[in-house]
């Protein structure tokens, strides 16, 4: 089984309120202010953008998030690198974590099952 294009995209930020009211600026409505400097954004029904606030001095990052639709089916080929198997996060979903040829990490999303 493969991944369905992009679920999401989380993004780092030195300031919640500014990062939200950009997206914001740009279409993308708030769906949940998480009360913890972070919340979630989506412009129709393309891809979520999970905004989430982090230290000065850290650097911002930016990951974007693969749709696998079964977690269960889906069968990482030789050539992918698996850093961490499919886990059950704490916002409802199942989450995976391989590596490209170059180097970077790529997230894979899957719902839980019921």
């Amino acid at each position: 089984m493969a991944t369905e294009g992009i679920e999401a995209l989380f993004l780092e930020t030195h300031n919640w309120g500014k990062a939200a009211r950009f997206f914001q600026a740009l279409g993308y409505e708030l769906e949940f202010d998480t009360g913890h400097s972070s919340g979630q954004l989506r412009n129709g029904d393309g891809p979520y953008v999970f905004i989430a606030e982090v230290p000065e001095d850290r650097e911002p990052q930016t990951q974007v998030v693969l749709k696998v639709p079964d977690a269960d089916a889906f069968a990482a080929a030789p050539v992918v690198e698996v850093v961490t198997p499919f886990e059950e996060t704490h916002f409802g979903t199942r989450l995976m974590t391989v590596r490209d040829p170059d180097g970077r990490l790529w997230s894979l999303q899957a719902p839980v099952k019921n």
